[in-house]
């Protein structure tokens, strides 16, 4: 059974054969009423298009595409990696890489995870990151362990956040395609058996479409998906957790700053994309820091190092900020560096009867508060 399908390098036909320019085509597998299709995402220069597909559409699809509108395409099934090519003069090659031998397949199945591979997880296969059998797609693993490690930073906050008799209310900022929302959801819900209402926010309508048909497609309740900007966001009620995972550079504080606002009792945040204060010490390096007063020149000449200081600095900031609002903050590893970078939580949980300190600024990333490490 094909479990996902990825089209590029598209020829020159492809708007004649498809109506649109495409760029890329990715199609996974999704289990909607009981039965087995596929939802494909059509991707232009600037839009995404979607539609979806019975098994025999698929195949025909495939058929039809592979190696002549799009040059290069990637098929997986439970078992195969199959890869169609075209060179220049359309000649097609077939490649298939078995997975079933994987040594790295193999070792995780005796992990001990909160969401188990073997038994189907409806939202899990939805996502295409298991098989309707409850088998975890090989090239899903990385997405398998990642919502399996957010589960347990959930798990620990759950003691601080649960009050009887009322739901955990919880913010997701920046949600994308939602893997971990529909986790949280499914967590809280199936196995945990506590209830809840989540709501997920993000800039992009077609992501946030796609949410919304899949809570249809599951008959979820109490989670809902909203099109909006974390900076200008009011929700109706004051949310227990809030979740930012890789919101983008200062989205990250927007998103901390209306967590401590709304007196949210935790935070579970992995920041991306540090920009701000990379920026203004790249500014400033020949301004208002020199290099013969300045002990962190060796550091800022370098701009992979200035990057990653940067990187450092913002979250180290972000989280004396929430120890001064009152939070007990932990800096913790959120999934192995192999799979991302991008691999900091910050884990914030409010502290009973804390006095907040108010004597540094509120917006965070700004340059004056990282020269007083230094000055």
């Amino acid at each position: 059974m094909i479990l996902s399908v990825t089209f590029s390098k598209p020829g020159s036909d492809v708007q004649e054969k498809l109506g649109r320019e495409y760029k890329k085509i990715k199609i996974k597998i999704e289990n909607a009423d009981g039965k087995t299709g596929y939802f494909g995402e059509f991707f232009t220069e600037k839009q995404v298009f979607h539609r979806h597909f019975s098994e025999t559409e698929l195949d025909e699809f495939v058929k039809e595409h592979a190696g002549k509108t799009f040059k290069n395409c990637v098929e997986r099934t439970d078992s195969e990696e199959i890869t169609i090519l075209a060179n220049k003069k359309g000649k097609i090659t077939k490649i298939v890489k078995k997975l079933d031998d994987v040594p790295a397949v193999k070792a995780e199945t005796s992990k001990n995870y909160i969401i188990q591979e073997g038994l189907p997880v409806p939202f899990l296969v939805v996502l295409g990151v298991m098989t309707p059998q409850g088998k975890v797609v090989a090239s899903r693993y990385s997405k398998f362990r990642q919502i399996n490690r957010f589960l347990e930073f959930v798990d620990d906050v759950l003691p601080s956040v649960v009050t009887e008799g009322e739901p955990v209310r919880i913010a997701d900022f920046g949600c994308g395609k939602s893997y971990l929302t529909f986790a949280v959801h499914y967590f809280l819900t199936e196995i945990k058996k506590i209830p809840c209402q989540i709501e997920g926010l993000d800039l992009k309508k077609d992501v946030i479409d796609f949410c919304n048909q899949t809570v249809q497609k599951l008959g979820l309740e109490n989670l809902i998906f909203r099109v909006g900007n974390i900076s200008d966001y009011s929700g109706t009620a004051d949310p227990d957790i809030v979740m930012t995972l890789h919101a983008c550079d200062t989205a990250t504080d927007f998103a901390l700053e209306y967590a401590v606002s709304r007196n949210a009792k935790a935070i579970l945040s992995v920041p991306c994309c540090q920009h701000q204060i990379n920026t203004e010490l790249t500014n400033n390096r020949k301004g208002k820091i020199k290099q013969d007063d300045s002990a962190l020149e060796p550091i800022l000449k370098h701009g992979l190092l200035r990057e990653k200081f940067s990187s450092l600095l913002t979250d180290a900031l972000r989280g004396e900020w929430l120890e001064q609002q009152g939070y007990r903050v932990q800096m913790l590893e959120f999934i192995d560096e192999e799979h991302t970078p991008k691999n900091i939580l910050i884990r914030a949980v409010k502290k009973e009867k804390a006095q907040i300190k108010k004597d540094r600024p509120q917006i965070l990333g700004d340059l004056k508060i990282a020269q007083e490490l230094w000055n």
